[in-house]
């Protein structure tokens, strides 16, 4: 008897996967709650256990495109028989007999013959690239991003802000706020809070379009830009408006340790109402982030670098970081991308206002 291993459903859009990874071999015995492959959909990635003990009978192979329900393998009950045939006795050589020794003279050995050259390795055209399928993922990134830049009016204002005191205050709470929660405190707490209080201020930034209507959102779900082995995904921390620090650290902890380990769900990264996007932890200093449609603005952090500033008539180095503010033109107008920006500015030059709530 055996039992049909179905691609499952993993959401009401998706109608096909990439069977990416067996993490068992044809042939090979699995139990029950075993995981069984890996399926990479354009929005997630998830892995299918086995509903049965057996053997496992593999019908389609990995890297293949498969459709939601398509079977493609089957688990046969009982495990692999591990008879095998008993290898046969190896024969002994025969001994020749010696030879009898003879009074002659030993004949002249040849001269060695020059050891032939090898030749150089032909390297064949094809070697020069390759071609592959995009996997799911890539293909939605893709279609997202050019969609973005046709459906909406994308423009870009920048700024910078000074570290200078939210680099202190971290460091001065560090070793308080570790002991207390168990998590560090970083950077990206900040910029969440500020970037919250900045849509408060200018809530059309909090807005999206949908056809002729214009939708309000008064909730603050914020997606942080998490790039990963398989491509860019956008979890949403829910309400941040609602949590603390600590919360919003321990919300990014679990977003990473997802992320790595291919745990992310589809409720995970959909509804986020803004975007933030750290360009700077892989050393970019300055970019122009793309909008997450059906979002209406995107938070580019970038680069902490030391540079020269005047302060007070007087040239000082100070850690600096450009931010850039990605909007859709139709909703935001440039006055209110301005005041959006500069009110993050303040917010993370001036930290405590976050932490007061002033």
């Amino acid at each position: 008897m055996s039992t049909e291993v179905k691609v499952p459903a993993v959401g009401e859009s998706i109608s096909s996967g990439l069977l990416s990874v067996w993490h068992k071999k044809d042939g090979e015995s699995v139990t029950l709650g075993e995981v069984l492959f890996t399926l990479e959909t354009d929005k997630v990635s998830s892995e299918v256990n086995a509903t049965e003990s057996g053997t496992l009978k593999i019908q389609v192979p990995e890297g293949e495109e498969v459709k939601i329900g398509q079977v493609v393998a089957l688990i046969e009950a009982g495990a692999p028989s591990e008879t095998k045939a008993a290898a046969p006795a190896p024969i002994a050589a025969p001994v020749a007999a010696a030879p009898v020794a003879v009074a002659a003279p030993e004949p002249p050995k040849p001269a060695a013959a020059p050891a032939p050259v090898a030749p150089l390795p032909v390297v064949p055209v094809d070697a020069r690239s390759t071609r592959k399928k995009l996997s799911p993922l890539r293909r939605k990134i893709a279609t997202q991003l050019v969609a973005a830049q046709q459906t909406a009016a994308i423009l870009t204002t920048f700024n910078e802000c000074d570290m200078t005191e939210v680099m202190s205050l971290r460091k001065q709470m560090q070793e308080t706020f570790t002991a207390r929660h168990g998590i560090k405190l970083g950077f990206m707490s900040f910029f969440i809070k500020a970037a919250v209080d900045a849509l408060k201020a200018v809530p059309s930034i909090n807005a999206r379009m949908d056809g002729d209507d214009l939708i309000q959102n008064h909730y603050h779900d914020i997606g942080v830009a998490v790039g990963t082995e398989r491509g860019l995904i956008v979890p949403v921390l829910r309400d941040c408006d609602q949590k603390s620090f600590a919360q919003i650290e321990q919300d990014l902890v679990d977003f990473a340790v997802k992320a790595r380990d291919g745990k992310i769900g589809l409720n995970d990264l959909q509804g986020g109402t803004f975007t933030i996007s750290n360009g700077g932890v892989y050393g970019s200093l300055m970019s122009t982030p793309i909008l997450n449609p059906p979002q209406s603005g995107i938070l580019g952090m970038h680069k902490i670098q030391e540079r020269p500033m005047a302060i007070k008539g007087q040239v000082v180095i100070r850690p600096m970081m450009y931010l850039a503010l990605s909007y859709d033109h139709r909703v935001v107008d440039g006055k209110e991308a301005v005041t959006f920006l500069v009110r993050v500015k303040d917010c993370i030059e001036n930290p405590m206002r976050l932490l007061l709530g002033a």
